[in-house]
């Protein structure tokens, strides 16, 4: 344990959002990863264009985007943001569909929330496209790699 005080309780103990208005405006930017495992039939329904859904890595693309853009809705201490880019890669893999999201803003907090949100929602994506073909699917992975900006500067995850 720590004896810093938890920065989303009040004295009471109470959950609130930090007030990040002191906080310096930096370029900041995360990127996520995840992976979504499938078996080889739908690997290969995949590389094949054959999903009956259609295509299943622009729709997982433009769910992860759209996501990132929402992620305040669903997180409720995250902070309202300017998400100004996100960049969702999706590729079909042997193991399945592997996810990566970058996003990146100019304001007073960062955007790690934003990045994991743009993958699990891509995840769910794929896994609603191809549920047809196979069910057992599996999200697997999600993790943040990278982050830059902000006071506590750069920093990355080994992707060991």
């Amino acid at each position: 344990m720590t004896d810093q005080p938890f920065t989303h309780l009040d004295a009471a103990g109470q959950a609130r959002m930090v007030d990040v208005t002191a906080k310096p405006v930096t370029v900041r930017s995360a990127t996520a990863a995840g992976l979504v495992r499938c078996p080889e039939p739908v690997v290969a329904a995949l590389r094949g264009g054959t999903v009956p859904k259609g295509d299943v890595l622009a729709v997982a693309r433009i769910a992860g985007i759209a996501a990132a853009k929402r992620t305040p809705e669903l997180l409720p201490l995250a902070h309202v943001i300017g998400v100004h880019g996100v960049v969702v890669d999706v590729e079909v893999v042997d193991e399945g569909v592997a996810i990566r999201a970058t996003v990146r803003t100019v304001d007073r907090t960062g955007v790690e929330m934003e990045a994991l949100t743009a993958v699990s929602v891509a995840a769910l994506a794929v896994v609603d496209m191809v549920k047809g073909i196979d069910r057992t699917v599996q999200i697997t992975a999600i993790r943040l790699l990278a982050k830059d900006g902000g006071s506590s500067g750069p920093w990355g995850a080994s992707e060991a």
